[in-house]
């Protein structure tokens, strides 16, 4: 006997038979496999005999921040683990973070010293130079811009992590040359970072106390793939199914049947695009049964009833458009009736408002795209209506780490001219008053203007030209800017795009700081050692940005004292001893187990030379605790409350004159406006990331096209993932060819038939379609973003809609 499978069915089938299921083994059995391939590649030679030791140190492929250990032959790197004395992820380590030594001895895909383009943009041909002459070049450049009075016409756009001290030292270097146009690569930390400020009056960090939460409730979160700190999420995972399996339930909001999806308890498969409206159709059902958190939504809150604008308007409150606009049998309507009943809705509110420790979590795959401001309002009020706030298993409303801060800059005649000068992106303006930096609105400012207002760019730890979505823009407008400098170790496609080159080492050969690893529900400064003397003829980005502050005059060289970036690092680091912590791990006990008792302990020691001495060996600084545990006190918004509606934002539209519905001023569902020509591309493309690969700016370590299967990578080819009832009406069986069309362009697939895509929805992951790097990278698979046209946030201006309006034409 046969059962006929649909949607509904494949839903429930999921849900029931992989509820309590670890993560796959397979990429971990795969690794035995991969010793033995990669045995053969000249670039990971099998080390002679010799002495065993191990260093210690922290990953920065990601903003997760796990603690590694590599272990060593004489002084060859030979293997990479996760460290068992570090707090963030005891022991656990992903599949990229154990490849990073394939990123340190290959030369196919390093710069292996300064270079100078000596073939067309974009050839990948390149001279070498010594370190004088590369120096010398960009310092006599940046120099006859501020001769010329134009020290705005240099930028630079930086990849590090918000709050690290490189990109602080970035953004001084541009600030003391005289240039406003210091731009960051979006990424999830800006929408974060933004609804603080809103809702919280805040500038510190996401914190989410996963580990003591028994209800999980993530609207696409790749909780699997990669998301947050991945060492740290796996050990979670890994915890929920065994010691506290049963006390912890998991459910995802996604359309596709991620591993995340297949893994969680339940899984909610709701229209791309709309979990917004999914969110808000939960407060509604909260708020009607009276389900919320009655305390701190009267004597902390704001804005959840209706309220009083400064120009006297009364406008609606939270609870009034929740209860209004989102009854369940509405938002079905809305996310997807055919698959999300409104029983569903009511089912997952209750069950969601009366667990003990609740928690929402957002940020699309592995966390790293930045996304839809108004969705993370919504998601952020359903952890607000339930109180947990600075409480056990909720968000937590903490201040930024306390480093010391940097003596002001005195910038000279010049620089304070240029600086003065409107920014080219538009982050800060009237029309994005709460942006700090916008990469779309350089490029087109770039890209509109007759000649480019450009005239040097300096690019840190950032591939833009592979990572933006619709990145031919930012190729085109690269095209413009007269001189392109990139610091990557890698040899990736904006680098190529350079005409100058001073690669930076990578993570393994220098020291640098990692400042909150992402989501960590309690303070953490990470130091990442060089755990090998430089492979190539390469610098640590800092010290040579130090380097080209002396060049290029006095008065710059003035705002940077520090001899070397270690220097600089210490520097900021001292604050941390004032604060107490402390600077090793035992790994006896989860931290998130002894933030319970609410004291983190002393590290005793007596100065900070002894602290410092301490971090640069073991890599940390910690409180094993919320400092703002059980407290709601701790809103810094105008209203000295969280605003369910932001006054902040209602102050800075009525300020530039704009009206607006009473919606604009709270977490709301509202859907990207629809392109020209919208009906003939009938297909939603959704772009998802798979946690063995890598799709940030770093490249993939080539051994983990092993762990890929045969429906996401054969030969040459990726896959896209598309429902059987799609394909059978467009007539496509399994592994045919598609060209995948957008406004943007085509590109080249084959087909996966698989049960787990909405009809309706096409899929393609992130990480493949490389047209640089080495033969193991370059080539495999296509990239998506060369088609994705993510809509842009109203009030952002970010990339926020990852769904792209796409046709498939057979080949």
């Amino acid at each position: 006997m046969t059962m006929e499978i649909t949607r509904r069915n494949f839903i429930a089938g999921i849900v029931g038979s992989v509820a309590g299921l670890h993560i796959t083994p397979l990429p971990w059995k795969l690794t035995d496999d991969i010793a033995i391939w990669t045995q053969n590649w000249p670039w990971v030679p099998v080390p002679p005999v010799g002495e065993f030791s191990e260093k210690k140190s922290v990953c920065t492929l990601c903003p997760g921040g796990c603690g590694i250990e590599v272990r060593m032959v004489d002084e060859r790197a030979i293997k990479i683990e996760g460290r068992t004395d570090y707090p963030v992820n005891p022991g656990g380590l992903c599949p990229v973070g154990v490849g990073g030594l394939q990123l340190l001895y290959n030369e196919s895909i390093r710069f292996t010293g300064p270079m100078k383009r000596v073939g067309p943009r974009g050839s990948g041909e390149f001279a070498n130079i010594t370190w004088n002459e590369a120096l010398d070049t960009v310092a006599a450049r940046i120099t006859e811009l501020r001769d010329a009075g134009r020290p705005e016409a240099l930028a630079a756009v930086d990849g590090n992590p918000s709050g690290s001290t490189m990109s602080l030292l970035v953004e001084r270097f541009l600030t003391a040359v005289g240039s406003p146009n210091y731009v960051r690569t979006p990424s999830v930390d800006d929408t974060h970072q933004m609804v603080n400020t809103l809702m919280q009056g805040t500038d510190g960090p996401e914190a989410y106390d996963l580990e003591n939460a028994d209800y999980v409730l993530s609207f696409g979160a790749g909780l699997l793939e990669g998301w947050g700190a991945p060492g740290r999420i796996l050990n979670a995972w890994g915890y929920w199914r065994g010691d506290a399996k049963g006390k912890v339930k998991i459910v995802q909001v996604e359309s596709r049947a991620s591993n995340t999806a297949s893994k969680a308890d339940r899984w909610v498969p709701v229209k791309p695009g709309t979990e917004a409206a999914l969110a808000m159709g939960l407060a509604h059902v909260i708020i009607k049964e009276g389900l919320y958190d009655r305390r701190f939504v009267n004597d902390h809150a704001f804005g959840f009833h209706d309220w009083r604008a400064g120009n006297g308007i009364r406008r609606k409150g939270f609870k009034s458009i929740a209860l209004e606009n989102y009854a369940p049998d509405r938002v079905a309507e809305m996310v997807g009736p055919d698959v999300v009943k409104a029983d569903d809705i009511i089912s997952l509110a209750r069950e969601f408002a009366r667990a003990k420790a609740p928690i929402a979590v957002c940020g699309k795959g592995k966390g790293a795209l930045s996304g839809s401001l108004y969705e993370f309002m919504a998601v952020k009020s359903l952890n607000a209506l339930v109180g947990n706030i600075n409480q056990p298993g909720g968000i937590g409303v903490l201040d930024p780490l306390p480093l010391a801060q940097l003596d002001d800059l005195q910038p000279d005649a010049i620089a304070a001219k240029g600086n003065r000068a409107p920014r080219l992106d538009g982050a800060g303006s009237a029309a994005y008053p709460f942006t700090r930096s916008l990469l779309s609105g350089f490029t087109d400012a770039v890209l509109d203007a007759p000649k480019s207002p450009v005239d040097t760019l300096l690019v840190f730890s950032a591939n833009p030209v592979y990572t933006m979505p619709d990145a031919g823009r930012f190729k085109k407008a690269l095209k413009k800017i007269p001189f392109v400098v990139s610091f990557s170790p890698f040899r990736d496609e904006t680098a190529y795009m350079a005409d100058l080159i001073l690669p930076d080492h990578t993570y393994l050969e220098k020291m640098d700081d990692v400042v909150w690893p992402s989501g960590l529900q309690y303070p953490l400064y990470g130091l990442t050692a060089p755990v090998v003397s430089p492979v190539y003829k390469t610098r640590n980005a800092g010290d040579t940005v130090l380097n080209l502050a002396r060049k290029t005059g006095k008065e710059v060289a003035a705002g940077f004292p520090w001899k070397k970036y270690e220097a600089l690092l210490k520097a900021r680091a001292e604050g941390l001893f004032e604060a107490g912590g402390l600077v090793k791990y035992k790994g006896d006990k989860p931290v998130w187990e002894t933030m319970a008792s609410g004291s983190s302990g002393a590290s005793g020691l007596k100065s900070f030379k002894d602290m410092w001495k301490k971090i640069k060996k073991d890599g940390l600084w910690y409180m094993a605790e919320n400092p703002r545990s059980g407290s709601w006190d701790v809103f810094k918004t105008p209203t000295g409350k969280f605003e369910f509606a932001s006054t902040k934002i209602e102050s800075a539209l009525r300020k530039a004159g704009k009206g607006a519905e009473d919606k604009a001023f709270v977490g709301h569902y509202s859907e990207p406006e629809a392109e020209d020509g919208h009906a003939d591309y009938p297909l939603q493309l959704v772009p998802y990331e798979i946690i063995n690969l890598a799709s940030g700016w770093t490249p993939n370590p080539p051994h983990l096209k092993k762990t890929l299967f045969d429906h996401q990578l054969l030969k040459d080819d990726s896959f896209i993932d598309i429902n059987p009832e799609t394909a059978d009406k467009l007539g496509l069986t399994q592994r045919d060819f598609v060209n995948v069309r957008s406004h943007s362009g085509s590109v080249r697939v084959r087909v996966n038939l698989f049960e787990g895509a909405m009809p309706g929805v096409v899929y393609m992951p992130l990480g493949f379609g490389h047209t640089a790097y080495d033969e193991f990278c370059r080539d495999k698979g296509v990239n998506p973003n060369r088609i994705v046209r993510a809509g842009r946030d109203p009030l952002s201006g970010q990339p926020a809609w990852w769904v792209t309006p796409v046709k498939l034409e057979k080949v």
